[in-house]
């Protein structure tokens, strides 16, 4: 079954992802030409402590970092470390924290003087993406409602859908019921209720939706080594429309 928050729980997850978003804020502000991605881990780490949380992902399975940043053709999963960002990439960041004994969860991509517009165009899209499958979250409707919409604005724009990492629910721990893919036919699964709590994030491709893992048995890349961006956001379903938990606070 998907778990259903009480109003309490809610609290607490609005609390965990306003944390997670003011951290990835202060990673996006400090995104530029010439630091290395172990740099930003530190500042996340930073950031987390600050707010009396932790990272989500340290640890988790043996994942060596406090966040993950994702380059270019790298996916999700990349590991932070001496690497440092150059003109032209893109750079995906996964924040991952617990707060009160809640997950909070979001990822950007942030573009470093990308003068391609294709790769421009790519992370507009994927933007559109999420905001199209934010507005499928509402009680009523279907799991896959929330997949569709993602995989018709990416695929009519020209773009590839990953189909082998999915976004999921998400609570007291980082992965709940359900999987939610980014792609798939609408009007299938269970149905929402208000109180699910979901973590939703496109992933998309320049070219064929085709992933392979690195050597360091996580970094997810394309297989055709084409560009990729990453966004996410968790958001709690309501009767009348998603609310998006992950924004930074004022």
């Amino acid at each position: 079954m998907i778990p259903i928050k009480t109003p309490a729980e809610l609290e607490r997850m609005r609390a965990s992802n306003r944390i997670a978003a003011e951290v990835l804020r202060a990673l996006v502000e400090r995104v530029r030409p010439g630091v290395a991605t172990a740099e930003l881990d530190a500042l996340a780490a930073e950031e987390m402590a600050r707010r009396n949380a932790r990272s989500a992902f340290l640890g988790y399975r043996g994942f060596p970092g406090h966040i993950c940043v994702s380059l270019n053709e790298e996916v999700v999963h990349g590991i932070p470390g001496p690497r440092t960002i150059r003109i032209g990439d893109l750079v995906s960041l996964d924040v991952g924290v617990v707060h009160e004994g809640f997950v909070g969860d979001t990822a950007t991509t942030v573009p470093v003087g990308v003068s391609d517009p294709r790769a421009i165009r790519l992370l507009a899209v994927a933007e559109e993406a999420l905001a199209a499958a934010i507005a499928r979250a509402r009680a009523g409707a279907r799991l896959t409602d929330i997949s569709h919409a993602v995989e018709s604005v990416a695929t009519a724009a020209g773009f590839g859908v990953v189909r082998d990492f999915v976004g999921h629910g998400i609570g007291r721990r980082m992965h709940e019921e359900p999987q939610i893919p980014n792609f798939g036919a609408p009007g299938r699964g269970p149905r929402l209720a208000a109180g699910m709590t979901l973590a939703i994030e496109p992933m998309l491709t320049l070219g064929d939706w085709k992933v392979r893992v690195k050597d360091d048995r996580w970094t997810v890349v394309t297989a055709d080594g084409l560009p990729s961006v990453h966004v996410e956001h968790t958001v709690a379903v309501g009767e009348n429309g998603a609310e998006i938990l992950s924004r930074p606070g004022e």
